[in-house]
């Protein structure tokens, strides 16, 4: 029986879950896969909860398709396949679409694409658009029904949300841990801000929601079991409900004490977060290392034209300033192409980088999302391209090369091999200095963490110590940290820096993503049917 629906099937199903695979980004970290001895990035929240939330008596199989392809023998077993994605997938949705089709299978959709646009997916049998609920259980009891493919789609949207406090943990058991990167923890949902360019309020409102702490603790029980030691948190804004954040750090505090602080987390928020010191105090005992914050651009008339006002609350510098003093690193979402570019705003963002000292930064294209005020106006003013040139729908006020090459421009600096190493090397004094240091570090210390990281060593000393071309600065930071003993540190660096100037350098050869919409893998990892799935985060 489904206990959170009272639902008891009639018939036996089997429902093979598939997660399609995404476009290599800034966010998805995929040239530190190699480094790492990982295939992915973070396992799909959404899609892990509908797994949870589907009648104990299906048979299910779950694949990822960032780990490996799903199998035709898979397709075969399956009664129903259920697909899941962002936009930035659309294309592999189809074309898996397609092949369950092609093999005779009946396919059901959800997720953030079909809910915010269920016209892009006209050959998905069952569409769920919106979040996990009403509609979730009317598409159980109809799978119970019959698994026959319909003659036309049918939609199944959510009237009455399922409240995250009734969320059963992601079915975590699914997963092969040691393939990932990080885990993942979705604590709320929705924003209450309204940035023109951002989905999140017409998709899943904007009163934040949010689990309860002791939901989130159990989860983390399961993750630490699965052998993950790393958490990002993948919530719009963890601080969408400030005093909700306050509820739960503190359970989130003792369980690291208790555990000896095995986890680094992460989470994305807006900058007004500097205004919080008790929700950094708290983060930082928490563990909190990381903060992504979508500053979008230093230029303050843009952050008004976009309605980011809340990036304007205090100097967004202080606001840096303020989060590294509580030893958090911030990573930053840049957009360029707004209508309010102009020829100096590529130096104003590289002056920004220098200033802030800010190591990882996701410079994007803007894109349009649907069911966003920024799409709707665009499509007034006849600047939606119905055939998108590159990464980008939108018909720029400025030329489309001018654009580019702005772009280029700026993320050829500051992934240019010495400036990304100097940038972390000011972390070390600036940030990472202000974090605490695990409570009895020899509990973590067994074999096979002692292995895992002999060999990542291994490969950072091959790959980057010998065989890359920008060796040197890779030494010049390993000699300034190692007789301090923080090798961790180094790891950080390393990993994260290889992956910036490799991407970079595919990008800069026409190989790369150059839009936001690309960089939506952190938030994918949300509440709907397999919603928003993962990422850095949504830039």
């Amino acid at each position: 029986m489904s206990a959170w629906t009272g639902f008891k099937p009639k018939h036996r199903r089997r429902v093979l879950l598939v997660f399609p695979r995404y476009a290599k980004s800034f966010g998805t970290f995929d040239h530190a896969f190699a480094l790492l001895g990982v295939r992915a990035f973070m396992p799909p929240q959404g899609i892990l909860l509908i797994a949870a939330l589907l009648p104990r008596e299906w048979d299910i199989k779950f694949v990822d398709e960032n780990v490996r392809p799903v199998r035709s023998d898979e397709l075969d077993w399956a009664d129903v396949v259920f697909l899941s994605g962002m936009h930035v997938q659309r294309g592999r949705i189809n074309e898996l679409n397609q092949r369950a089709h092609r093999a005779g299978k009946l396919t059901a959709l959800g997720g953030p694409s079909v809910s915010a646009a269920p016209e892009f997916y006209p050959e998905v049998d069952l569409l769920h658009c919106g979040e996990t609920g009403d509609a979730t259980a009317r598409l159980f009891e109809h799978l119970d029904q019959t698994v026959d493919r319909p003659p036309k789609p049918l939609e199944f949207r959510t009237g009455e949300r399922l409240p995250l406090s009734e969320f059963p943990s992601p079915a975590y058991e699914l997963l092969q841990a040691d393939h990932y990167l990080m885990g993942s923890i979705q604590f709320s949902s929705g924003c209450p801000f309204t940035c023109e360019f951002c989905d999140i309020p017409g998709l899943y409102g904007r009163k934040p929601r949010a689990k309860t702490p002791a939901q989130v603790i159990g989860e983390l029980d399961l993750l630490r079991d699965a052998g993950i030691y790393s958490v990002y948190f993948v919530d719009d804004n963890f601080i969408a409900n400030p005093n909700a954040a306050l509820e739960l750090l503190p359970h989130l505090v003792e369980w690291q004490k208790r555990h000896g602080r095995p986890f680094r987390l992460a989470c994305e928020a807006t900058l007004n977060i500097s205004m919080y010191p008790k929700i950094l105090e708290l983060m930082r005992q928490a563990g909190f290392i990381t903060v992504f914050c979508g500053t979008e651009t230093p230029e303050p008339a843009a952050l008004r034209a976009m309605k980011k006002t809340q990036n304007l609350r205090r100097p967004i510098l202080e606001s840096v300033e303020t989060l590294n003093r509580y030893g958090l690193e911030v990573a930053s979402g840049i957009i360029l192409g707004l209508d309010t570019d102009t020829p100096e705003t590529a130096g104003a963002i590289l002056d920004f980088a220098r200033e802030s000292q800010i190591p990882l930064m996701t410079v994007n294209l803007l894109y349009a999302l649907p069911k966003t005020p920024l799409f709707e106006r665009l499509k007034r003013e006849g600047r939606i391209l119905s055939d998108p040139e590159g990464d980008s729908n939108i018909a720029f006020l400025e030329p489309r090369a001018t654009v580019v090459e702005r772009w280029r421009r700026v993320i050829a600096h500051l992934y240019e091999p010495a400036n990304v190493y100097a940038r972390f090397l000011t972390q070390t004094h600036s940030t990472y200095a202000n974090r605490l240091a695990p409570e009895n570090a020899f509990q973590q210390l067994t074999w096979r963490n002692a292995r895992r990281a002999v060999r990542i060593f291994s490969r950072i000393i091959w790959h980057v110590g010998l065989r890359s071309d920008y060796r040197r600065h890779f030494w010049k930071m390993f000699w300034s940290l190692i007789w301090k003993g923080q090798l961790e540190t180094i790891f950080h660096v390393t990993i994260v820096a290889h992956h910036l100037i490799s991407y970079t350098r595919e990008a800069l050869q026409g190989r790369g993503q150059a839009s936001n919409y690309s960089l939506q893998t952190v938030e994918g990892l949300g509440t709907g049917f397999a919603q928003k799935a993962e990422a850095s985060a949504r830039q």
